[in-house]
């Protein structure tokens, strides 16, 4: 009989510490993208609330979950509510319990100690894989010491994160993923990064050439950070900012809507389509947490492998709705919503920024392909 209420209260307990501080990392948004500037304030806020840690293995500091799927469900309102205050905010946090997630998968005993040290430090974490040709590579300088030779690009949170697990690639077999620091400044080009949205995130280049490489510095086994379906399922996390994103947008519109604009049935229709299009990508984006929740809870492999499927198809139906918002906003709100200083501005610049993930067409396609073979969202009640 008390089991379902510890459920409730441990799954709302995140969402409910997210929204007692979204008006501020909000404020703090504004003023970041004005700059711009990494944004410490708002990562500061956030530990404050206890949120770098809320969604991290219990070994390693977290608080934990009575079960796997109110876990997912209270990380989906966080990303949410994080998305809806700033999107560049958003996009440093879901980085950070990506990297959370890749430390309770595959860290030693010694690797969870690190990470709890370094949690209770407020730490926040980054996981960069993009890369300038020929890529990071593992080598053996001439000490015969392991070493990274290479650099990131998009690498969010460059020189204001703690640390950062990077991929890299080994004399032999598959990438591997490293731990390594992420605050060298030295090591930092922001020059790349000269954007209109996401300003915030501080994607630039970090250069890894010559940071020595330690057995407690790789995290997992060759390959683990590509497995599928945990690699391609994770995506959900990123859609779940971007729905953030999209329902931001949606209630600024409907403050901005003039009383003129409210007694037009034209606006009123097109701002019913802005509901339906952001409650539409709501069950997408819930439904892509349930099915990663499942397959991360059995190992990611030989499980539920639809999950890949359907969070793929779940990243077009996100970006359809984030497009539709974009333009019915543009077209309720007029002119001010492209004025400068304007949060409405800030969102869409934003939000166009954020849905430029790599290869959508491809991750559309490969869903079609599963689709035309079975009915993935199926469960028992398959159209086919």
């Amino acid at each position: 009989m008390t089991q379902p209420r510890r459920e409730a209260s441990t799954s709302q307990e995140p969402a409910a510490k997210a929204a007692s501080i979204v008006v501020r990392l909000a404020e703090l948004g504004a003023r970041y993208d004005a700059a711009p500037l990494f944004p410490a304030e708002s990562i500061r806020c956030l530990a404050s609330a206890g949120l770098h840690r809320d969604f991290a293995p219990a070994a390693g500091g977290g608080t934990g979950f009575i079960d796997t799927s109110a876990r997912y469900f209270a990380l989906m309102d966080v990303l949410r509510i994080v998305g809806r205050a700033d999107l560049s905010l958003g996009r440093l946090y879901e980085g950070h319990v990506n990297a959370l997630a890749l430390f309770e998968w595959y860290a030693s005993p010694a690797q969870m100690a690190r990470l709890k040290r370094e949690l209770e430090n407020g730490a926040f974490y980054g996981v960069w894989v993009t890369e300038p040709s020929p890529g990071v590579t593992i080598s053996i300088d001439g000490k015969g010491r392991h070493v990274l030779d290479g650099g990131k690009s998009f690498a969010s949170g460059a020189g204001g994160l703690a640390c950062a697990l990077v991929t890299a690639q080994p004399p032999a077999g598959e990438r591997r993923l490293v731990i390594v620091p992420a605050n060298d400044e030295s090591r930092v080009d922001m020059s790349p990064w000269r954007v209109r949205g996401m300003r915030a995130t501080n994607s630039g280049h970090y250069d890894l050439t010559g940071l020595r490489v330690e057995e407690n510095d790789l995290l997992g086994l060759p390959g683990d950070y590509d497995r599928d379906p945990r690699f391609t399922a994770g995506a959900w996390r990123f859609i779940a900012v971007q729905l953030g994103g999209i329902e931001a947008l949606l209630a600024e519109t409907r403050s901005a809507m003039s009383t003129a604009a409210r007694g037009d049935p034209m606006q009123r229709a097109r701002f019913a389509d802005c509901i339906a299009a952001a409650r539409t990508a709501y069950l997408w984006v819930r439904e892509s947490a349930r099915r990663a929740a499942r397959c991360d809870t059995s190992g990611g492999e030989d499980h539920d492998m639809d999950a890949a499927a359907f969070v793929r198809m779940a990243r077009g139906i996100v970006e359809r709705a984030a497009l539709d918002v974009l333009e019915l906003s543009a077209r309720i709100v007029g002119t001010r919503s492209a004025m400068d200083g304007e949060r409405i501005d800030k969102i869409s610049r934003d939000l166009s920024l954020y849905l430029r993930q790599a290869g959508p067409d491809y991750a559309r396609d490969e869903a079609a392909r599963a689709w035309l073979d079975r009915d993935v969202w199926g469960d028992g009640d398959a159209l086919w």
